[in-house]
Protein backbone atom coordinates (compact mmCIF):
# COMPACT_ATOMS: atom_id res chain seq x y z
CA UNK A 1 0.00 0.00 0.00
CA UNK A 2 1.30 3.45 -0.93
CA UNK A 3 2.19 5.51 2.12
CA UNK A 4 0.00 8.58 2.46
CA UNK A 5 1.60 12.01 2.42
CA UNK A 6 2.25 13.63 5.78
CA UNK A 7 -0.31 16.26 6.81
CA UNK A 8 1.60 19.02 8.61
CA UNK A 9 0.17 20.88 11.57
CA UNK A 10 0.25 24.11 9.56
CA UNK A 11 1.05 25.18 6.01
CA UNK A 12 0.94 28.60 4.30
CA UNK A 13 -1.60 29.24 1.54
CA UNK A 14 0.24 30.88 -1.38
CA UNK A 15 -1.51 31.85 -4.64
CA UNK A 16 -0.44 33.59 -7.82
CA UNK A 17 -1.42 36.89 -6.17
CA UNK A 18 1.33 36.57 -3.52
CA UNK A 19 3.90 35.51 -6.14
CA UNK A 20 2.97 38.48 -8.31
CA UNK A 21 3.44 40.88 -5.40
CA UNK A 22 6.91 39.49 -4.65
CA UNK A 23 7.96 39.76 -8.28
CA UNK A 24 6.69 43.32 -8.38
CA UNK A 25 8.84 44.18 -5.35
CA UNK A 26 11.93 42.57 -6.86
CA UNK A 27 11.44 44.37 -10.15
CA UNK A 28 10.80 47.73 -8.44
CA UNK A 29 14.18 47.74 -6.74
CA UNK A 30 12.50 48.60 -3.42
CA UNK A 31 12.98 45.70 -1.01
CA UNK A 32 12.99 47.27 2.44
CA UNK A 33 10.19 49.26 4.11
CA UNK A 34 8.59 51.39 1.42
CA UNK A 35 5.43 51.95 -0.60
CA UNK A 36 3.95 48.48 -0.11
CA UNK A 37 4.41 48.63 3.67
CA UNK A 38 2.60 51.98 3.68
CA UNK A 39 -0.19 50.60 1.52
CA UNK A 40 -0.58 47.61 3.82
CA UNK A 41 -0.78 49.92 6.83
CA UNK A 42 -3.50 52.00 5.23
CA UNK A 43 -5.60 49.05 4.06
CA UNK A 44 -5.20 47.08 7.28
CA UNK A 45 -6.28 50.03 9.40
CA UNK A 46 -9.37 50.44 7.24
CA UNK A 47 -10.26 46.74 7.49
CA UNK A 48 -10.10 46.61 11.30
CA UNK A 49 -11.55 50.08 11.82
CA UNK A 50 -8.52 51.74 13.42
CA UNK A 51 -7.22 55.25 12.69
CA UNK A 52 -3.57 54.19 12.53
CA UNK A 53 -1.56 51.09 11.70
CA UNK A 54 2.20 50.60 12.04
CA UNK A 55 3.78 47.70 10.12
CA UNK A 56 6.49 45.81 12.01
CA UNK A 57 8.38 42.54 11.72
CA UNK A 58 6.48 40.59 14.40
CA UNK A 59 3.64 40.70 16.89
CA UNK A 60 6.29 40.68 19.60
CA UNK A 61 7.77 43.87 18.14
CA UNK A 62 4.32 45.49 18.04
CA UNK A 63 3.69 44.71 21.72
CA UNK A 64 7.15 45.91 22.74
CA UNK A 65 6.74 49.18 20.84
CA UNK A 66 3.27 49.77 22.27
CA UNK A 67 4.37 49.19 25.87
CA UNK A 68 7.38 51.48 25.38
CA UNK A 69 5.12 54.18 23.94
CA UNK A 70 2.76 53.75 26.91
CA UNK A 71 5.63 54.56 29.25
CA UNK A 72 6.08 51.10 30.76
CA UNK A 73 9.35 50.76 32.70
CA UNK A 74 10.85 49.76 36.05
CA UNK A 75 8.16 49.65 38.70
CA UNK A 76 5.36 49.09 36.19
CA UNK A 77 3.18 46.01 36.24
CA UNK A 78 1.41 44.51 33.24
CA UNK A 79 -1.25 41.80 33.53
CA UNK A 80 -1.63 39.04 30.96
CA UNK A 81 -2.92 35.49 30.60
CA UNK A 82 -0.82 32.63 31.95
CA UNK A 83 -2.09 30.49 29.04
CA UNK A 84 -0.17 32.09 26.20
CA UNK A 85 3.08 32.10 24.26
CA UNK A 86 6.00 33.58 26.17
CA UNK A 87 6.08 36.71 23.97
CA UNK A 88 3.00 38.11 25.73
CA UNK A 89 5.01 38.39 28.95
CA UNK A 90 8.61 38.69 27.73
CA UNK A 91 7.94 42.11 26.17
CA UNK A 92 7.20 43.37 29.69
CA UNK A 93 10.62 42.23 30.85
CA UNK A 94 12.28 43.96 27.87
CA UNK A 95 11.34 47.20 29.66
CA UNK A 96 12.39 45.99 33.13
CA UNK A 97 8.77 45.90 34.24
CA UNK A 98 7.01 42.91 35.80
CA UNK A 99 4.12 40.80 34.52
CA UNK A 100 1.26 39.51 36.62
CA UNK A 101 -0.60 36.41 35.43
CA UNK A 102 -4.30 35.61 35.23
CA UNK A 103 -5.98 32.22 34.93
CA UNK A 104 -8.36 31.43 32.05
CA UNK A 105 -12.03 30.78 31.47
CA UNK A 106 -12.56 26.99 31.28
CA UNK A 107 -14.79 27.26 28.23
CA UNK A 108 -13.15 29.80 25.89
CA UNK A 109 -9.59 29.47 27.32
CA UNK A 110 -9.39 33.26 27.21
CA UNK A 111 -8.49 35.53 30.14
CA UNK A 112 -11.03 35.10 32.97
CA UNK A 113 -12.42 38.56 33.82
CA UNK A 114 -13.27 37.49 37.37
CA UNK A 115 -9.67 36.41 37.97
CA UNK A 116 -8.44 39.63 36.33
CA UNK A 117 -10.59 41.69 38.70
CA UNK A 118 -9.11 39.80 41.66
CA UNK A 119 -5.52 40.36 40.49
CA UNK A 120 -6.18 44.07 39.90
CA UNK A 121 -7.73 44.45 43.35
CA UNK A 122 -4.79 42.75 45.07
CA UNK A 123 -1.93 44.59 43.30
CA UNK A 124 -0.76 48.16 42.88
CA UNK A 125 1.03 49.92 39.99
CA UNK A 126 -0.81 48.04 37.23
CA UNK A 127 -0.53 50.16 34.10
CA UNK A 128 -1.58 47.84 31.26
CA UNK A 129 -3.62 44.67 30.72
CA UNK A 130 -2.76 42.43 27.75
CA UNK A 131 -5.76 40.21 26.90
CA UNK A 132 -4.79 37.32 24.63
CA UNK A 133 -7.45 36.38 22.07
CA UNK A 134 -6.82 32.65 22.19
CA UNK A 135 -7.20 30.55 19.02
CA UNK A 136 -8.89 33.40 17.15
CA UNK A 137 -11.81 34.10 19.49
CA UNK A 138 -12.12 37.49 21.15
CA UNK A 139 -11.89 37.78 24.92
CA UNK A 140 -14.84 39.17 26.88
CA UNK A 141 -13.80 42.72 26.08
CA UNK A 142 -16.82 44.33 27.71
CA UNK A 143 -15.91 42.94 31.13
CA UNK A 144 -12.18 43.56 30.65
CA UNK A 145 -12.74 47.13 29.46
CA UNK A 146 -15.00 47.88 32.42
CA UNK A 147 -12.35 46.66 34.88
CA UNK A 148 -9.61 48.65 33.17
CA UNK A 149 -11.64 51.88 32.96
CA UNK A 150 -12.56 51.67 36.62
CA UNK A 151 -8.88 51.31 37.56
CA UNK A 152 -7.33 53.67 34.97
CA UNK A 153 -5.50 50.83 33.19
CA UNK A 154 -4.70 50.82 29.48
CA UNK A 155 -5.41 47.84 27.21
CA UNK A 156 -2.97 46.33 24.73
CA UNK A 157 -4.63 43.42 22.92
CA UNK A 158 -2.50 40.44 21.89
CA UNK A 159 -4.26 39.53 18.65
CA UNK A 160 -1.58 37.17 17.33
CA UNK A 161 -4.36 34.62 16.68
CA UNK A 162 -7.15 37.06 15.95
CA UNK A 163 -7.42 38.19 12.36
CA UNK A 164 -10.05 38.51 11.12
CA UNK A 165 -11.91 38.44 14.45
CA UNK A 166 -14.85 40.51 15.65
CA UNK A 167 -16.33 41.19 19.07
CA UNK A 168 -19.96 42.14 18.57
CA UNK A 169 -20.03 44.76 15.83
CA UNK A 170 -16.36 45.78 16.27
CA UNK A 171 -13.28 44.22 14.75
CA UNK A 172 -10.41 43.24 17.01
CA UNK A 173 -7.91 45.99 16.29
CA UNK A 174 -10.31 48.81 17.13
CA UNK A 175 -11.26 48.06 20.74
CA UNK A 176 -8.33 48.53 23.12
CA UNK A 177 -5.82 51.38 23.34
CA UNK A 178 -3.61 49.39 20.96
CA UNK A 179 -3.66 45.97 19.32
CA UNK A 180 -0.78 43.78 18.14
CA UNK A 181 -1.23 41.33 15.25
CA UNK A 182 0.98 38.52 13.96
CA UNK A 183 1.62 37.71 10.31
CA UNK A 184 3.69 34.62 11.14
CA UNK A 185 3.70 31.72 8.67
CA UNK A 186 0.91 29.81 10.45
CA UNK A 187 -1.56 32.70 10.67
CA UNK A 188 -4.55 33.54 8.45
CA UNK A 189 -2.61 36.49 7.06
CA UNK A 190 0.84 34.90 6.69
CA UNK A 191 3.86 36.71 5.29
CA UNK A 192 6.46 34.51 7.01
CA UNK A 193 7.59 36.99 9.65
CA UNK A 194 5.66 40.19 10.27
CA UNK A 195 3.09 42.01 12.33
CA UNK A 196 1.00 45.14 12.74
CA UNK A 197 0.15 47.55 15.52
CA UNK A 198 -3.20 49.37 15.35
CA UNK A 199 -4.43 52.24 17.50
CA UNK A 200 -6.57 55.37 17.50
CA UNK A 201 -3.93 57.23 19.53
CA UNK A 202 -1.93 59.55 17.22
CA UNK A 203 0.91 60.10 19.69
CA UNK A 204 1.28 56.39 20.39
CA UNK A 205 1.34 55.58 16.66
CA UNK A 206 3.96 58.24 15.96
CA UNK A 207 6.19 57.06 18.80
CA UNK A 208 5.99 53.49 17.51
CA UNK A 209 6.89 54.61 13.96
CA UNK A 210 9.99 56.38 15.24
CA UNK A 211 11.07 53.58 17.57
CA UNK A 212 10.56 50.77 15.05
CA UNK A 213 13.62 51.99 13.09
CA UNK A 214 16.44 53.04 15.41
CA UNK A 215 14.64 56.06 16.84
CA UNK A 216 15.23 57.98 13.61
CA UNK A 217 12.94 60.95 13.02
CA UNK A 218 12.26 60.13 9.34
CA UNK A 219 11.50 56.80 7.65
CA UNK A 220 13.99 55.63 5.06
CA UNK A 221 11.15 55.77 2.53
CA UNK A 222 10.74 59.50 3.17
CA UNK A 223 14.46 60.17 2.98
CA UNK A 224 15.16 58.26 -0.22
CA UNK A 225 12.02 59.05 -2.22
CA UNK A 226 12.03 62.82 -1.82
CA UNK A 227 12.80 64.90 -4.92
CA UNK A 228 14.89 67.19 -2.74
CA UNK A 229 18.08 66.03 -0.99
CA UNK A 230 16.91 64.34 2.19
CA UNK A 231 20.06 62.86 3.69
CA UNK A 232 19.63 64.65 7.00
CA UNK A 233 17.88 62.92 9.87
CA UNK A 234 17.92 62.99 13.65
CA UNK A 235 18.09 60.17 16.16
CA UNK A 236 15.60 61.17 18.85
CA UNK A 237 15.67 57.99 20.96
CA UNK A 238 17.53 54.64 21.20
CA UNK A 239 15.11 52.71 19.02
CA UNK A 240 14.89 49.21 17.62
CA UNK A 241 15.10 47.40 14.25
CA UNK A 242 11.48 46.35 13.86
CA UNK A 243 10.49 47.52 10.34
CA UNK A 244 8.58 45.31 7.86
CA UNK A 245 10.25 44.90 4.41
CA UNK A 246 8.20 45.58 1.29
CA UNK A 247 8.51 41.97 0.07
CA UNK A 248 6.70 40.79 3.19
CA UNK A 249 4.23 43.68 2.94
CA UNK A 250 3.48 42.71 -0.65
CA UNK A 251 2.59 39.18 0.44
CA UNK A 252 0.46 40.74 3.16
CA UNK A 253 -1.43 42.88 0.65
CA UNK A 254 -2.31 39.82 -1.42
CA UNK A 255 -3.44 37.90 1.66
CA UNK A 256 -5.40 40.88 2.97
CA UNK A 257 -7.36 40.91 -0.29
CA UNK A 258 -7.97 37.16 0.15
CA UNK A 259 -8.92 37.39 3.84
CA UNK A 260 -12.53 36.35 3.26
CA UNK A 261 -11.55 33.27 1.28
CA UNK A 262 -8.83 32.27 3.77
CA UNK A 263 -11.06 32.79 6.82
CA UNK A 264 -14.02 30.97 5.24
CA UNK A 265 -11.88 27.88 4.59
CA UNK A 266 -10.72 27.74 8.20
CA UNK A 267 -14.29 28.15 9.43
CA UNK A 268 -15.47 25.40 7.08
CA UNK A 269 -12.85 23.00 8.46
CA UNK A 270 -13.85 23.87 12.03
CA UNK A 271 -17.48 23.14 11.19
CA UNK A 272 -16.56 19.77 9.69
CA UNK A 273 -14.54 18.91 12.79
CA UNK A 274 -17.37 19.98 15.11
CA UNK A 275 -19.90 17.84 13.27
CA UNK A 276 -17.64 14.78 13.16
CA UNK A 277 -16.36 14.95 16.73
CA UNK A 278 -19.57 15.84 18.53
CA UNK A 279 -20.41 12.17 19.31
CA UNK A 280 -16.98 11.62 20.91
CA UNK A 281 -16.35 11.98 24.64
CA UNK A 282 -14.02 14.94 24.21
CA UNK A 283 -14.30 18.68 24.76
CA UNK A 284 -14.61 20.74 21.57
CA UNK A 285 -13.80 24.44 21.17
CA UNK A 286 -16.39 26.64 22.83
CA UNK A 287 -17.64 29.67 20.90
CA UNK A 288 -18.56 32.53 23.25
CA UNK A 289 -21.10 34.18 20.95
CA UNK A 290 -22.18 32.99 17.51
CA UNK A 291 -22.50 36.63 16.41
CA UNK A 292 -18.75 37.14 16.80
CA UNK A 293 -16.36 36.31 13.98
CA UNK A 294 -13.89 33.60 15.05
CA UNK A 295 -10.61 33.48 13.10
CA UNK A 296 -10.07 29.76 13.82
CA UNK A 297 -6.32 30.09 14.00
CA UNK A 298 -6.37 26.96 16.19
CA UNK A 299 -8.74 24.05 16.66
CA UNK A 300 -8.14 22.75 20.18
CA UNK A 301 -9.75 19.61 21.59
CA UNK A 302 -9.40 18.31 25.14
CA UNK A 303 -9.19 14.63 26.00
CA UNK A 304 -10.85 13.55 29.23
CA UNK A 305 -8.73 10.65 30.59
CA UNK A 306 -11.81 9.23 32.30
CA UNK A 307 -13.66 8.87 29.00
CA UNK A 308 -11.07 8.02 26.35
CA UNK A 309 -8.67 5.10 26.24
CA UNK A 310 -5.64 7.18 25.27
CA UNK A 311 -4.04 10.16 26.94
CA UNK A 312 -2.96 13.38 25.24
CA UNK A 313 0.71 12.51 24.76
CA UNK A 314 -0.07 9.05 23.42
CA UNK A 315 -2.65 10.55 21.06
CA UNK A 316 -0.07 12.99 19.65
CA UNK A 317 2.42 10.14 19.13
CA UNK A 318 -0.22 7.95 17.47
CA UNK A 319 -1.32 10.74 15.13
CA UNK A 320 2.30 11.27 14.13
CA UNK A 321 2.61 7.57 13.32
CA UNK A 322 -0.47 7.96 11.13
CA UNK A 323 1.17 10.85 9.26
CA UNK A 324 -0.64 13.78 10.90
CA UNK A 325 1.01 16.69 12.69
CA UNK A 326 -0.51 18.10 15.86
CA UNK A 327 0.64 20.52 18.57
CA UNK A 328 -0.12 21.76 22.09
CA UNK A 329 -1.34 25.29 22.80
CA UNK A 330 -0.05 26.17 25.26
CA UNK A 331 2.47 25.02 27.80
CA UNK A 332 1.32 27.64 30.32
CA UNK A 333 3.87 30.12 31.56
CA UNK A 334 3.72 28.89 35.15
CA UNK A 335 5.39 25.72 33.84
CA UNK A 336 8.20 27.51 31.99
CA UNK A 337 11.45 27.66 34.03
CA UNK A 338 12.10 31.39 33.69
CA UNK A 339 8.60 32.54 34.69
CA UNK A 340 8.14 29.79 37.29
CA UNK A 341 11.41 30.53 39.07
CA UNK A 342 11.45 34.33 38.84
CA UNK A 343 7.88 34.80 40.09
CA UNK A 344 7.48 31.61 42.18
CA UNK A 345 4.55 30.41 40.09
CA UNK A 346 2.84 27.11 40.88
CA UNK A 347 0.16 25.00 39.18
CA UNK A 348 -2.12 25.56 42.19
CA UNK A 349 -2.27 29.28 41.38
CA UNK A 350 -3.71 28.55 37.91
CA UNK A 351 -5.90 25.45 38.23
CA UNK A 352 -7.83 25.94 34.98
CA UNK A 353 -4.76 26.53 32.82
CA UNK A 354 -3.05 23.56 34.44
CA UNK A 355 -6.01 21.26 33.82
CA UNK A 356 -6.40 22.40 30.22
CA UNK A 357 -2.69 21.93 29.52
CA UNK A 358 -2.84 18.32 30.70
CA UNK A 359 -5.49 17.43 28.14
CA UNK A 360 -5.36 19.82 25.17
CA UNK A 361 -4.17 19.10 21.65
CA UNK A 362 -4.39 21.25 18.52
CA UNK A 363 -5.41 19.60 15.25
CA UNK A 364 -4.37 20.85 11.80
CA UNK A 365 -6.51 23.71 10.52
CA UNK A 366 -5.29 25.88 7.65
CA UNK A 367 -6.77 27.19 4.43
CA UNK A 368 -4.47 25.11 2.21
CA UNK A 369 -5.90 21.84 3.58
CA UNK A 370 -7.68 19.69 1.03
CA UNK A 371 -11.01 18.04 1.70
CA UNK A 372 -9.27 14.66 1.67
CA UNK A 373 -6.76 15.83 4.26
CA UNK A 374 -9.54 17.07 6.51
CA UNK A 375 -11.30 13.71 6.12
CA UNK A 376 -8.09 11.87 7.08
CA UNK A 377 -7.66 13.94 10.22
CA UNK A 378 -11.28 13.29 11.15
CA UNK A 379 -11.09 9.54 10.56
CA UNK A 380 -7.80 9.08 12.40
CA UNK A 381 -9.04 11.11 15.35
CA UNK A 382 -12.26 9.08 15.54
CA UNK A 383 -10.38 5.79 15.24
CA UNK A 384 -8.08 6.69 18.13
CA UNK A 385 -10.70 8.23 20.42
CA UNK A 386 -13.85 6.19 19.84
Amino acid sequence: MKKQAFIPFAKPDVSDAEISQVLECLQSGWLTTGPKARELESKFAEVVGARYAVAVNSCTAAMHLALEAMGIGPGSRVVTSVFTFTASAEVVRYLNADPLFVDIDPETLNMDPANLEKVVAENENIDVVIPVHFAGQACDMTAITDICKENDIRILEDAAHAFPTSYGDRMVGSIGDATAFSFYATKTLAVGEGGMLTTDDAELAERCRVMRLHGISRDVFDRYQSEKPAWFYEVVAPGFKYNLPDIAAGIGLAQLDRRGELADKRRSIAERYNEAFRPLSISLPSVRDSRDQHAWHLYVIRLDPDHVAIDRDAFIAAMSELGIGTSVHFIPLHRQPYWRDRYQLTPEQFPVAEQVFQSCVSLPIYSAMTDDEVSRVIQCTIDLLS
